[in-house]
């Protein structure tokens, strides 16, 4: 499987990623696994995950096999954060992206994956992202699913003049069926360095 640096950092994933979305939900921790084998067979890497998959149970499986089957040093894990599941109430989830949340979930996500950092988070608020990496919580920083003058307004952001971390990349759906990121988001991930992550 080809490998590829993401945009301009020094982190290198697989060209295809393995969304965990089902895992611990419609996957059981027997097929997890088994999926998990087939795609390092195949040469994959790139492992993608959210504190809200499953309402954490995504994280849980593949920190079960980060601790029992894999070493943390195979994969490149990419988590997300922003949404956050309340118990109570009428609303099951709600977006929740003030610092101290996203700060949380980080630290929520670790623990459950038996980690001391990702190699890529995925969120929605500049500053929040900066402490992220400041903390050695995560090495790189990215957004999902924003449009393309968002994701330009957060490079420019996470930038600070050279100072800041940067955005490592975008993640979004990006299938035969759904190709409008080629029109903008791409030639602006081009043009201002950071990556694409699609998904499908």
């Amino acid at each position: 499987m080809e490998h590829r640096r993401l945009s301009q950092t020094g982190l290198r994933v697989s060209s295809v990623g393995l969304g965990t979305m089902t895992w611990g939900r419609d996957t059981d921790d027997l097929e997890a696994k088994e999926q998990l084998d087939i795609f390092l067979d195949a040469g994959g890497t790139l492992v993608d995950t959210a504190a809200s998959y499953g309402e954490g149970v995504s994280e849980e499986v593949i920190g079960a096999l980060l601790r029992e089957h894999v070493d943390r040093q195979d994969l490149v894990l990419v988590s997300k954060a922003g949404v956050r599941t309340w118990r109570t109430g009428e609303r099951s989830s709600v977006a929740d992206a003030s610092r101290g949340s996203l700060l949380d979930t980080l630290d929520t996500s670790l623990a459950r994956l038996g980690t001391d950092h990702l190699d890529l988070l995925l969120v929605q608020t500049a500053h929040a992202l900066s402490l992220a990496v400041s903390s050695g919580r995560t090495r790189y920083v990215g957004i999902a699913n924003h449009p393309t003058w968002a994701s330009v307004r957060m490079h420019d952001l996470l930038s600070e003049c050279g100072r800041g971390p940067g955005l490592a990349a975008v993640e979004v759906e990006h299938s035969l069926l759904s190709r409008g990121i080629e029109r903008e988001l791409r030639p602006a991930s081009q043009a201002l360095g950071f990556g694409i992550l699609g998904y499908a």
